[in-house]
């Protein structure tokens, strides 16, 4: 006869959610779910000047001027 593992008592499940509007249909209908004790929706970190900036780079958001002049004429328009 095997050894049966027993379950955990309590679990975790992460679900990304794409649609924001839909945040608040997704955790009543998950807390209609039996066995469901607490919905927790962890905030997100403020990212600073440098972090943003960093992640521009990394994004690809980065703008190239050949000169001061050329960069003056796209701020003007």
């Amino acid at each position: 006869m095997a050894n049966a593992t027993p379950l955990p008592r309590e679990g975790q499940i992460l679900v990304d959610i794409q649609d924001m509007s839909m945040l608040k249909d997704i955790k009543k209908a998950i807390s209609m779910v039996k066995g469901v004790g607490k919905i927790t929706i962890p905030r997100r970190r403020k990212l600073s000047s440098y972090d943003r900036s960093i992640r521009d780079i990394e994004e690809g958001r980065v703008y190239k001027y050949d000169s001061l002049d050329d960069l003056k004429k796209e701020i003007e328009g």
